[in-house]
């Protein structure tokens, strides 16, 4: 696929490095307006991962990667030992922003890594070799996308009905997203197909980013609420489902944002195929089932709150957690940067690995 294609949808850039300085689209104001926001402190950076400002999975794992810089910029006069030990600190602040998506704690565990193999004598260079390893991963993080568009692009038949959950667009990644990169490849293929994004409540990332950038860059979409998504398969309309995720554990459950097991269980009974779209970044080897995964429960004001309007009483009991567990029986694939892992899912991982360890 040429790239020249692919960059005639122009999408927004999440995260943004420029001269030392860390920028980050501030989500929570789309789609009315578009504010790149520079980070100036470590706190900043954690605060804007935990309010959602940046959010998709590998998106946080860039942002943490250059967070770290930042949180350590100020302070190359110190000592090496002392310097070191401060990256550490900082990073493990960092990945204590959210719980879920697994690519926070992989990029700052590969940070971490990359510090203790680097050979460097004084704080300045280690500093300029920390900046580097997150330009790296920046750099990789655009290359799984455009890897998942071309592994999932065949998927995609012309005149199908392909639905979707949350955002796993070009704004959850450094490009062309994870779920919505086949979408990508195919229609600079010349493929015409429909896309269904959900709303995904209580955020609405489904409503306020997917159906916004999607239609920005010329894709046919349609806006459903949540509970239409039943409805839609019913009636003939659906075709497949590809999803992203925040974490695929090693038997190949998914986390994803809440609501994406009922459209699982759903297209399972109407015999819609379910794919999720993951890079290799996003699979936690160390966690065996999905009942491992930590759920992040979130604030009841984004149930009984909506854009500063109460809609349920006062002092009402919630739960709001921000993601649910799709077993693996429930998924047709994983759409990775190389290949489509199939079941069995366990030795699939298993094998996928070995691969690219051989590579």
């Amino acid at each position: 696929m040429s790239k020249n294609k692919l960059t005639a949808f122009n999408l927004p850039k999440s995260i943004e490095w420029k001269n030392g300085e860390l920028y980050l689209l501030d989500q929570t104001l789309l789609p009315h307006s578009m504010v790149m926001e520079k980070q100036e402190t470590v706190e900043q950076v954690w605060h804007s991962i935990q309010l959602l400002k940046v959010r998709g999975a590998p998106a946080i794992g860039v942002a943490a990667a250059y967070g770290l810089c930042v949180a350590v910029r100020d302070a190359q006069e110190q000592p090496l030992d002392r310097y070191k030990e401060l990256v550490k600190q900082k990073a493990a602040y960092l990945d204590s922003a959210r719980p879920t998506a697994i690519n926070l704690n992989w990029a700052m565990t590969r940070m971490i890594d990359h510090m203790e193999k680097m050979n460097v004598s004084n704080a300045v260079e280690l500093y300029s070799a920390l900046v580097k390893e997150a330009e790296l991963i920046h750099a990789q993080d655009r290359a799984l996308c455009l890897g998942m568009g071309e592994t999932g692009a065949p998927l995609i038949q012309e005149g199908m009905g392909i639905m979707t959950h949350c955002n796993a667009g070009g704004l959850a990644t450094s490009e062309l997203g994870t779920a919505t990169a086949p979408m990508y490849v195919a229609q600079a293929e010349g493929k015409k197909f429909k896309v269904f994004a959900n709303e995904t409540r209580p955020l609405l990332q489904g409503a306020r980013l997917t159906s916004w950038e999607l239609q920005q860059s010329g894709i046919d979409v349609t806006l459903l609420t949540d509970n239409m998504a039943a409805h839609m398969m019913a009636t003939g309309h659906i075709d497949m489902v590809i999803v992203g995720t925040d974490r695929v554990v090693a038997n190949g459950d998914v986390a994803n944002k809440i609501g994406t097991l009922g459209v699982a269980i759903i297209a399972k009974h109407y015999d819609i195929p379910f794919y999720v779209a993951c890079p290799s970044s996003t699979i936690d080897l160390k966690t065996a089932h999905g009942k491992d995964i930590p759920i992040e429960e979130r604030s009841a004001d984004e149930i009984t709150i909506i854009r500063g309007q109460r809609v349920a009483p006062e002092n009402i009991q919630t739960r709001s957690p921000a993601f649910d567990v799709t077993p693996n029986e429930l998924v047709a694939g994983l759409i990775t940067e190389t290949e489509i892992i199939r079941a069995p899912f366990e030795q699939g991982i298993k094998d996928f690995f070995k691969g690219k360890n051989n590579e």
